[in-house]
C-alpha cells in the first residue's frame, strides 16, 4: 500500500487530540477557578496540554509510521505563514514593551482623558480605550493601563462602576478586533491570505457604526463626574504608535513597521533620557517574551491541525458544514459561530482564529468569499464573544480589582452587542461585498433562474 494512503480516516474522531487539549486547559482552568486559585487557567499551561494532545495524534493511525506523522507535524508547525505570524508576534510584543519603557502608553492615556468633558466621563473612556487598544493591538495591554485610571474616575465621579468597568472592556476590544498590530489581526489575515489594510477597511465600516452607537448609549447613562490628578503627556512619545498604525494603514510590511517603531521607541527614549540603553533592550525582550507562549501555541496548533485534516477531521467538518449551508449567507454564519465559539471554549480569541482560519479559508474558497471578508468575520466573533464571557481575563481583572458582578457589567456591554448585531446584519442583508462577489452572486442567480425556466 502507498505511504501516502496509510493513514486512517477518522472523521469526528480526529478531532479527540484537540478535544483532549480542551478538556485539559479548559477543565483545569475552570476547576482551579472554582477553587478560587490566582491564574487558574495557568495552573494547566496550554502549551503543556496542546502537547499531550499531539501526543493522542500519534497514537493514532497506527498502520502509518510514526516518522510519517511527525513529517507532517512539523511541515504544517514549520510552513512559512507560521513562522511569519511567530515573527510579528514577537515584534509586536517588542514594540509594546518598548513603546511602554520610554512613557508612551501613559502618554497616550493622559492625551485623551486631558480633554474629556465632565459630562462625558464614560464616553471618553471608552473611546479612549478604542484608541489605546488600537495603538497597542492589545485588549489585555489597554485594561492594564486603563483599569486604575476608570475606577479612579468613577469611583471620585460617584459613577456606575460596572458602566465605567463595561467601558473600558469594549473599547479595549475594538483595538484588539481592529488593530494592524493585533495579535488576532496578524492570524486572521495570515491564515486566509488577506491583506491587513483590506481587512481593517472591512472591519472598520462594521466597528464604527457600533462604536457610535455604544458612544450614544454611554453619554445616556454614564452620569457626570470629575476628572483629578496628574495627567501628564508628552506629544514625541506618541510619535511612534502614530508611525506604525499610518505605514501599516499604508501597506508595508508590518513586520519592517514594527521594527521601525521599535528602533523609534529608542530613539526617543534614549534621546529623552526616559530609558537607559540596556533598560529599553531588557523591555524589548520582556515584551517579546510575553508573547512567546502565543507563539509556541500557534506553532503547536498548526502542526496538530496538520494532523487533524491528514486524518480527515478538517474535510468531515467542512463536510458538515457546508452539507448545513444552502448558500453564501449560511456560509458566514457557519465561519462565525465556528471562530466565537471555539473563543468562547478556549478563552482565547487568537488561538479560536489560529484553528478556524484554514477551515474558513476552504469554506470562502467554496462560496467565493473574499479573503478580507473572512479575516474580518473570524476577528470580529472571536473577539466579541471572549469579550461577553464571564471567565475572560479583561473581565476578570476588571472585576476582581472592583469587586462587581461580570453580569453587572455585561449589562452594559454595548458596544460588544452592537458589533454582533452590526456583523450579523452585514450577513443578512448581504452587505460590504466585493465588486466580485456581487458579479458571483449574479451569475449564481441567472444559472438558478435559467435551471427554473427549463424546468
Amino acid at each position: 500500500m502507498n505511504q501516502e494512503n496509510n493513514s486512517k480516516k477518522y472523521g469526528f474522531s480526529a478531532f479527540i487530540p484537540l478535544f483532549v487539549f480542551l478538556v485539559l486547559y479548559i477543565g483545569s482552568g475552570l476547576t482551579f477557578t472554582a477553587l478560587g486559585y490566582e491564574g487558574a487557567f495557568k495552573q494547566f499551561p496550554r502549551h503543556v496540554a496542546l502537547i499531550i494532545g499531539l501526543a493522542c495524534a500519534l497514537l493514532m493511525s497506527p498502520k502509518m509510521k510514526l516518522d510519517k506523522k511527525i513529517d507532517i507535524f512539523c511541515g504544517n508547525a514549520g510552513n512559512p505563514g507560521v513562522m511569519l505570524i511567530g515573527l510579528i508576534y514577537l515584534l509586536a510584543g517588542g514594540f509594546q514593551g518598548a513603546a511602554s519603557a520610554m512613557g508612551g502608553v501613559d502618554s497616550v492615556v493622559n492625551l485623551g482623558l486631558r480633554f474629556i468633558p465632565a459630562s462625558l466621563l464614560i464616553p471618553g473612556i471608552f473611546l479612549i480605550s478604542c484608541f489605546i487598544s488600537t495603538a497597542i493591538g492589545t485588549s489585555m495591554g489597554t485594561i492594564a493601563a486603563m483599569a486604575p485610571i476608570a475606577i479612579g474616575v468613577a469611583s471620585k465621579g460617584n459613577l456606575n462602576m460596572a458602566i465605567a468597568c463595561s467601558a473600558v472592556i469594549g473599547g479595549a476590544y475594538f483595538g484588539d478586533n481592529l488593530s494592524i498590530i493585533s495579535d488576532t489581526t496578524i492570524s486572521a489575515t495570515q491564515g486566509v491570505g488577506c491583506e491587513m489594510k483590506d481587512k481593517f477597511k472591512m472591519n472598520f465600516l462594521i466597528a464604527l457604526p457600533a462604536a457610535l452607537v455604544a458612544m450614544i448609549m454611554y453619554a445616556l447613562v454614564g452620569g457626570t463626574g470629575v476628572i483629578e490628578g496628574d495627567l501628564e503627556y508628552h506629544i514625541v512619545r506618541i510619535i511612534p504608535y502614530f508611525v506604525v498604525l499610518v505605514t501599516a494603514l499604508m501597506g508595508f510590511n508590518v513586520a519592517g513597521v514594527l521594527f521601525v517603531g521599535i528602533v523609534m521607541c529608542g530613539i526617543i527614549g534614549l534621546a529623552t533620557g526616559v530609558v537607559g540603553f540596556f533598560e529599553y533592550i531588557q523591555a524589548i525582550g520582556n515584551g517579546m517574551s510575553d508573547m512567546m507562549s502565543i507563539t509556541i501555541v500557534a506553532i503547536l496548533i498548526s502542526g496538530l491541525i496538520g494532523l487533524i485534516r491528514e486524518y480527515g477531521g478538517v474535510e468531515w467538518l467542512i463536510n458538515t458544514i457546508t452539507s448545513k449551508i444552502a448558500d453564501r449567507k449560511g456560509a458566514e454564519y457557519g465561519i462565525s459561530l465556528l471562530s466565537g465559539l471555539l473563543s468562547i471554549a478556549l478563552v482565547n480569541n487568537t488561538i479560536a482564529i489560529i484553528i478556524s482560519a484554514p477551515i474558513a479559508k476552504e469554506i470562502g474558497a467554496t462560496y467565493h468569499i473574499s479573503p478580507k471578508r473572512l479575516a474580518s468575520l473570524l476577528d470580529i466573533f472571536a473577539c466579541a464573544f471572549l469579550a461577553l464571557c464571564p471567565h475572560d481575563g479583561g473581565m476578570l481583572i476588571m472585576t476582581g480589582l472592583t469587586n462587581v458582578s461580570p453580569i453587572e457589567v455585561l449589562k452594559y456591554s454595548f458596544y460588544i452587542f452592537a458589533l454582533i448585531i452590526a456583523s450579523v446584519i452585514t450577513i443578512q442583508l448581504g452587505l460590504l461585498r466585493t465588486p466580485e462577489e456581487k458579479e458571483y452572486a449574479a451569475q449564481q442567480s441567472k444559472a438558478a433562474q435559467a435551471i427554473d425556466s427549463h424546468q
